[in-house]
Order: structure tokens, then C-alpha cells, then sequence
């Protein structure tokens, strides 16, 4: 799930190709989401006992234009296919890579698949980047970073971009794990703060009792730390990422002190969830046919159900007791995507379907709204 309080903080739209599609300095093709889509992998290393980063690269030489805090979208052969959207947590000053840093899950299909069979040289289907969770750390702004878990991914590709480019003028990086052995980055974080003297970074532990070594905060994360880390934080805009309860603590947390909100962003992935979450703004609108109603066939489930109007093919879905896995519900992430077998749909996606995967007669299905009775293969 992905959820953005506000308009992205940087105004700016996804960066673009030039018309000859190549870099100046290298001449080298550039990443067209619109006609590449197969990562190799090149390396994985091992960030914690249950987090690994794993290193792509396009076939041929590519140079990957993306914003840090986007994430691309990843058909993993698990249960015949799933997709799985990834923040992209290395440096965007760094084109000719990507990497994504994913934590084991219990019982997750995507993220155990990596951990077991991703390797050098296996290919995998992707799309992307996607996403507007971004921010110029380079800028004089002040800011503050608030991550736990593996949320800390986005956030750390912006810190790395800023090291990359030039120092961060005036950023605070907190991080929140369970023990000192969870804190994924943790020397590169220390390393990055010690060359850099415009980025300050703390952490906090949720327990400590194992590690007699650890001197750093210990306990949830609170207001008192916060104070204690950094004075000025009401100053600063605010960008969070973690587990759906940990940055509702952070929300309350803050606005039980005068803080204007207006300056918090957040984004949450929890993509492949049985019950996907939502943006807090309005899906995107599909036009209202007035008085009709469609009948929408599923013909893996052989469920059938009544689509009234303006109703998405996802929320028919739902009232079918389907669910299918979705996430962002704008038609970004394409993690929806499913075949349309008959009939038409007005679909308002937000770029995460490929022109040629319309071709094909695929659709996102959360911003999909049927012209006809359709059939849907789900």
C-alpha cells in the first residue's frame, strides 16, 4: 500500500526520456518503461538475518532514470505468476543499476521466492519506476526522515542520492527497529553520517536486552525521543515510512503537538496483502453512466456479480467476495493487472499498464470501470 498525505513534495512529474532516448554523457540507451521490461540480477548480499538486497541490471547496458522513493513493479514465478511492487533503495545518481532491499515475510510468496531463488543471472519481468514519494534532500529545506523496518528502503534512497550528489544541507534520519541485529543499513547509515556533516542519524530499538554493547534509544518510539534527537522537528517537513501502525503513531504523535501537517508525507507497501489498502485521496474517477448497471463475470472463480455505475471492476470484485491482489487503486502500481476476456471498460490508469500489454487485452482492474457486461480472468 502506498499512501501520500499530500501532493509530492517535489510538484514534479516522473523524469522522462529526451527524444533520442540517450544520455548525453554516455551515449548509453536509457531504460524506456514502455519497451524494457527483464532485470538480470547481478549480485545479492545480505543485510540482516531476514533482509536481503538484491542488484539488477537491464540485459544490455541501460541507464535507469527514476526519482529516489520510486518502486518498480516485479512478476515473480510464484503460484503461476504473482506481481509485487518494491521501492528502488539504491542512489539515482547511481543509472546503470537497480536495487531493491525485501525482508522475508512469513508465509509471503514474493518475498520468500527471492530469498530463495533469486540469484546472479536469473531474469525477472518488471515495470517502472512508479511512484511520487520523493523529496531533494540537496535542497536547504530541513528535513526529517522517520522510517522503521523495512519502510526505511525509500528513505534510504533518497539519503544515498543526496551523499551521491552532494551533502544534504539539514537532514535528521530516524530509524525504529526491534533489536540492534534488525537495523537494516546500519554502518552504511553511520558511515554516510560521519562523511556528511549536514545528515544526523538516530536510532531506536523496540529491545536491547541481547546486545549489552547497544547505548542508543531502546523502547518505542516517542515524542520524548523525538524532542531529545531533534529540538526542532516541528521546523522540518516530514517524510514516513514504516508498518501501517507505526506511522499512525507517528501521525498522532505529532499532531498532539501543534504540528502542521500540511508538511507530513507518508507512503506504506504492503503490495500482495489479501486485503489491499487505499490512498487517503479519492480513487481516480471514472465517469458515472447514469441508471446502468453491468454484469461482470469471473472466470477463474465463476463468480458472477451486478457493477453499478462508476463502480471499479475491483469493487465488484470485492462484493463477490474476491480479492485479488491490488495496492495503490490509482492505476500506478499495475499490480492489479488481469485479462479482459469480453466486453469493455474505461480504464484511467496512472501509468502502470504498458500500451502493448493493452494491446494484449490487459487491464487494471482497480480503475477500470465496465462499458458493458464484461468477463474478467480472475
Amino acid at each position: 500500500m502506498m499512501t501520500q498525505t499530500n501532493p509530492p513534495a517535489t510538484g514534479q512529474a516522473a523524469p522522462s526520456g529526451d527524444d533520442e532516448n540517450f544520455t548525453e554523457a554516455t551515449r548509453i540507451p536509457l531504460w524506456d518503461p514502455e519497451q524494457d521490461d527483464v532485470l538480470v540480477c547481478r549480485q545479492v548480499r545480505q543485510e540482516t538475518h531476514d533482509v536481503k538486497t538484491f542488484v539488477f541490471s537491464a540485459r544490455e547496458p541501460r541507464a535507469f532514470r527514476f526519482y529516489p522513493g520510486q518502486y518498480m513493479t516485479f512478476e515473480l514465478p510464484v503460484e503461476g505468476m504473482v506481481t509485487r511492487s518494491y521501492t528502488i533503495s539504491g542512489s539515482a545518481a547511481r543509472p546503470y543499476r537497480i536495487e531493491i532491499t525485501v525482508k522475508r515475510v512469513p508465509g509471503g510468496p514474493g518475498s520468500n521466492w527471492l530469498h530463495d531463488y533469486m540469484m546472479p543471472g536469473k531474469e525477472v519481468n518488471v515495470s517502472g519506476p512508479f511512484g511520487e514519494f520523493t523529496t531533494d534532500a540537496t535542497g536547504e529545506e530541513k528535513l526529517l526522515f522517520i522510517s522503521a523496518g523495512s519502510g526505511i528502503t525509500p528513505m534510504m534512497s533518497m539519503t544515498r542520492t543526496a551523499c551521491d550528489l552532494s551533502e544534504p544541507s539539514d537532514l535528521c534520519f530516524v530509524h525504529a527497529a526491534r533489536t540492534p541485529a534488525d537495523i537494516i543499513f546500519r554502518d552504511e547509515l553511520s558511515l554516510l553520517a560521519a562523511q556528511n556533516p549536514g545528515l544526523r542519524i538516530a536510532f531506536t530499538c523496540s529491545t536491547a536486552a541481547a546486545h549489552h554493547s547497544w547505548t542508543g534509544y531502546t523502547g518505542r518510539f516517542n515524542i520524548q525521543m523525538l524532542s531529545l534527537m531533534l529540538p526542532d522537528f516541528k521546523d522540518r517537513k516530514v517524510f514516513c515510512c514504516g508498518p501501517a501502525p507505526f506511522m499512525e503513531g507517528v501521525r498522532n504523535m505529532l499532531r498532539d503537538t501543534g504540528f502542521d501537517m500540511e508538511k507530513y508525507y507518508e507512503e506504506s507497501f504492503d503490495f500482495g496483502a489479501e486485503t489491499a489498502g487505499t490512498f487517503d485521496e479519492d480513487p481516480v474517477a471514472a465517469p458515472e453512466i447514469s441508471g446502468q448497471t453491468f454484469r461482470v463475470s469471473f472466470t477463474k472463480t465463476g463468480h458472477v456479480v451486478e457493477c453499478g455505475p462508476g463502480m471499479t471492476v475491483l469493487s465488484a470484485a470485492r462484493e463477490a467476495g474476491i480479492l485479488p491482489m491490488s495496492s495503490c487503486q490509482r492505476g500506478i502500481c499495475g499490480t492489479c493487472k488481469s485479462k479482459l476476456i469480453s466486453g469493455e471498460v474505461d480504464m484511467q490508469h496512472g501509468g502502470g499498464i504498458r500500451q502493448r500489454e493493452i494491446d494484449q487485452g490487459k487491464v487494471l482492474i482497480c480503475c477500470s470501470t465496465p462499458l458493458s457486461d464484461i468477463e474478467v480472468e480472475l
